[in-house]
């Protein structure tokens, strides 16, 4: 098996019933969380090479990796991860649908808000 076509295999953790979280490592990649979407979904290098085909997952199962699988993994899945009565009101409004684009643009969407502890921290300017 060549290793490279493994890295972070998603798919496979999924499929398993793993949970798994999608993250960034700064100074490998640049900080943001829709670019990791993208690179789950897509598999692809910034030279836009694919890398693991077979890991690919849909828009869902990654946005799940970084919000209610990172709850989980951190030992807050009582009170963030998912928007549900009783949880914090931390959330993220963005300026499209990730699940009813084209996966190509994923990379592409722009947090309009967040909002953490049901109150706005940042708004993007218009």
């Amino acid at each position: 098996m060549n290793v490279l076509f493994f890295l972070s295999p998603i798919h496979n953790a999924h499929e398993k019933g793993i949970q798994f979280t999608n993250h960034s490592d700064e100074i490998v990649t640049p900080i943001n969380p829709m670019l990791g979407v993208h690179s789950a979904v897509n598999r692809v290098a910034r030279s836009e090479a694919v890398i693991g085909k077979d890991e690919r997952v849909s828009p869902y199962v990654t946005l799940k990796g970084v919000t209610e699988h990172a709850a989980y993994m951190l030992f807050e899945e009582d009170t963030k991860g998912t928007l549900s009565v009783g949880k914090r009101a931390d959330m993220i409004v963005l300026d499209q649908n990730p699940l009813e684009l084209s996966p190509e643009i994923l990379k592409d969407i722009q947090v309009l808000e967040t909002i953490k502890d049901g109150r706005t921290v940042y708004r993007r300017a218009e």
